[in-house]
């Protein structure tokens, strides 16, 4: 990979400057929006922009608005030195590093909502539709300071890729998004800014989870299971065996997160538990027509 010069920008004229200047060479501009904490999930969509594009625009910006609790947000680990480090190793052309003043500016009152399935169900239900407003709203936000060709989402955050799919497509944002895969460690667990809170028992308990989510994918692959709620309560069992009481596990419609009436064509498994004190999500994508479950895609 070709080395390149990371700025940091902390304004949004700078930054708006900055790309209107890089596109006057015809360089193409993608973007990962992140909310620091980087690991190597935010490592492969940034690999993947800079494979395709000339600028790399990588956010780091821990949203207050999509936290539906204090402690939670106080919590959330902070280390803006290392993010640009690690976005700079692969290959991010700037790093845009805002104030919450500078994304919500005094007297802010505007917010982009998203409601139905999409946002009211897994963690929206779990979590409150006000996450997915907070989501809704800086990712609209930032894609405007930006606006790039191409914006790239992981799949492990499978609901707010189809948020951000939806916002798109119906305030005709022009941008491409892009869903990459999954990436997991070599035990398994997916890489997540929440797991460097995981004890060491804590991070073993936490890999019954994907373990969880593939006991539901084998029951239905091999029909051992006549339904979803028939696979659903297989995988439960697997968690409470393991002393872990889910927050949600479901299997829907991948497109629309509409609860699955059959086990047919593609399927998204999904579950969340907290695990001493961290709140972990993981899903899995699965074609009936194979014979095996694939992490998603």
């Amino acid at each position: 990979m070709t080395e390149r010069i990371v700025q940091t920008i902390r304004t949004v004229p700078q930054i708006r400057g900055e790309i209107a200047a890089l596109r006057c060479s015809g360089a193409t501009v993608g973007f990962v929006a992140t909310m620091g904490a980087l690991h190597a999930g935010h490592r492969a969509l940034i690999e993947r922009a800079a494979s395709e594009h000339e600028v790399v625009v990588v956010s780091i910006f821990v949203n207050p608005t999509q936290f539906n609790r204090a402690d939670d947000l106080e919590r959330y680990p902070r280390d803006e030195q290392r993010d640009v480090e690690l976005a700079a190793a692969a290959g991010a052309t700037i790093c845009f590093a805002p104030s919450v003043e500078e994304i919500y500016p005094d007297g802010f009152a505007t917010g982009v909502q998203v409601r139905g399935p999409l946002t009211e169900t897994l963690e929206g239900e779990a979590r409150g539709v006000g996450h997915f407003d907070g989501m809704a709203t800086v990712v609209t936000i930032l894609l405007n300071i930006v606006a790039p060709d191409v914006a790239y989402f992981g799949a492990k955050d499978a609901q707010q890729a189809l948020v951000v799919r939806k916002i798109v497509g119906e305030l005709r944002i022009p941008v491409e998004i892009v869903t990459a895969e999954t990436v997991r460690d070599e035990d398994g667990l997916a890489f997540s800014s929440r797991n460097a809170r995981l004890t060491t028992p804590a991070r073993e308990q936490a890999l019954e989870i994907s373990a969880a989510l593939q006991v539901a994918a084998d029951a239905i692959s091999d029909h051992s299971t006549p339904s979803p709620e028939a696979a659903i309560a297989v995988a439960v069992d697997h968690l409470r065996e393991a002393g872990i009481t889910p927050e949600y596990f479901a299997i829907t419609d991948p497109t629309t997160l509409e609860p699955a009436q059959e086990l047919s064509g593609t399927l998204l498994i999904a579950c969340a538990a907290t695990i001493d004190g961290v709140r972990l999500i993981d899903n899995l994508t699965i074609c009936t027509d194979r014979e095996a479950a694939t992490a998603n895609r």
